[in-house]
């Protein structure tokens, strides 16, 4: 059986060239339109075959860990998290981290962080507002006051949130091959890492001596336990798992928030309907501070949420390892033998635009996900009946803070929209970045 039709590259360096001079994204684009739905790239003598489109996703998303793994596929987060959780550790130790994260992002945890909104009171009746940035400031409070605790926020806030923008401004398109080059970024993203360290094991050793016990996420991971042993987590990796937490928590909200208010802004009649249930929501409930209950019944909101998630995804793609070897069909028929050991990506960027899938792919119309249309179920019955919509992963990795995401982007769109009139300085609409994540490009 044959491998999968590879990308035609440069000797040795292979399509590394088209990715820097035109962009990740269109090369991935370009070959799935030249080579199908199963194909692969080479840079480096570095192999990854590409699977586009539910008929060739259900292996990678549903096969056991024996068979398709994360084996060193996210180094690069090692250096963000830090040495002793997440990807640095053997599967066992990370669901048994992950089970404390499902514990503290359940619904019932997250009825008491919805935070008051008096961050825009400071912004003036009109004006100009970088809204990226603007959005940046206002999930670090938030984070500030459910996550990292009473002591950074009461004592160096502005500290630490200069130095998660250094952290997170460590993740480059080549940080994810190369996450130890000593590129300018790289530096500044370590320096911020062992300066939160310090930060975060003085806090929580300081906690412990005096016995005081708060009610916020640090909390939680300072009484968490491992079922295997009963151990309590170390200062270290309570540090990492915060970081952690903060880290995929805040870049998901942020990228997310801002492309949908720029879609919304852009679209007067899917605004005019997001505010029409605003003003129903919020009448029939007196006007009162908008709490978890009132967020779960804002339908059409959550709808426009998912339209900008599809269209603008907060990563290029999802990465995986097959540990066996294993054959796929693709989509046009065609059968391909896929070797033990080979790097396996779904390309989100490709995976959400799929004309067979959503019909005008290109468009932003929020009712495709509505009652009757419901594209994203359009992956058939099922394994692969969750694999049409890959925004938030699917299967057994699937992002367990998908609910608290929708909630955080939820509380601040509810009151940005209805507190303020939006538009664009620009005439053009944002591209997004060249980067691992794909934030919209410049000041917006």
């Amino acid at each position: 059986m044959p491998p999968p039709p590879e990308a035609k590259g440069a000797p040795l360096v292979g399509v590394l060239p088209s990715v820097l001079s035109r962009g990740l994204e269109a090369v991935i684009r370009e070959q799935h339109k030249e080579l199908g739905s199963v194909f692969t790239l080479r840079w480096f003598g570095l192999a990854v075959t590409f699977l586009v489109g539910p008929e060739c996703s259900d292996h990678f998303f549903h096969a056991p860990e024996s068979e398709i793994g994360i084996d060193g596929v996210y180094d690069v987060t090692v250096p963000i998290f830090g040495k002793g959780v997440g990807y640095d550790i053997d599967l066992d130790t990370r669901n048994e981290q992950h089970r404390f994260f499902a514990k503290m992002l359940r619904p019932a945890k997250l009825r008491g962080h919805v935070p008051p909104m008096e961050y825009f009171g400071k912004w003036a009746e009109s004006g100009v507002v970088d809204l990226k940035e603007e959005v940046d400031h206002l999930l670090m409070l938030i984070a500030s006051r459910c996550l990292l605790g009473k002591e950074v926020r009461e004592n160096m806030y502005d500290e630490v949130a200069s130095l998660f923008h250094d952290l997170m401004g460590g993740l480059h398109l080549i940080s994810m091959f190369f996450p130890y080059l000593p590129t300018p970024g790289h530096r500044r993203r370590d320096r911020a890492r062992d300066r939160l360290d310090e930060i975060f094991s003085r806090i929580v050793k300081a906690r412990k001596v005096s016995g005081r016990v708060e009610d916020d996420m640090l909390q939680d991971l300072i009484d968490s336990r491992y079922g295997s042993d009963g151990r309590a987590t170390t200062d270290t990796e309570i540090t990492g798992l915060l970081v952690a937490l903060l880290f995929a928590g805040h870049h998901t909200s942020s990228t997310v928030t801002v492309w949908t208010a720029l879609r919304l802004i852009t679209q007067p009649d899917h605004l005019r309907a997001v505010m029409a249930e605003q003003e129903r929501l919020i009448l029939m409930d007196g006007g009162v501070n908008v709490d978890y209950g009132l967020l779960l019944q804002m339908d059409v909101l959550h709808r426009c949420i998912k339209e900008a998630l599809r269209l603008h995804p907060v990563t290029q793609m999802v990465l995986r390892r097959a540990r066996k070897g294993f054959t796929v069909r693709g989509k046009e028929g065609g059968e391909y033998s896929v070797p033990a050991g080979r790097l396996l990506a779904s390309p989100l960027v490709v995976n959400g635009l799929l004309p067979d899938i959503y019909k005008d792919p290109h468009m932003f119309d929020p009712d495709r996900f509505a009652p009757g249309r419901a594209e994203d179920k359009a992956g058939g019955a099922g394994a692969c009946s969750d694999l049409a919509y890959l925004s938030f992963g699917a299967g057994k990795h699937a992002c367990m803070g998908e609910g608290y995401a929708y909630q955080q982007i939820k509380v601040i769109l509810s009151h940005l929209l209805t507190t303020f009139e939006l538009k664009l300085e620009t005439s053009s609409f944002p591209e997004p970045e060249n980067m691992l994540s794909m934030r919209p490009k410049g000041k917006v």
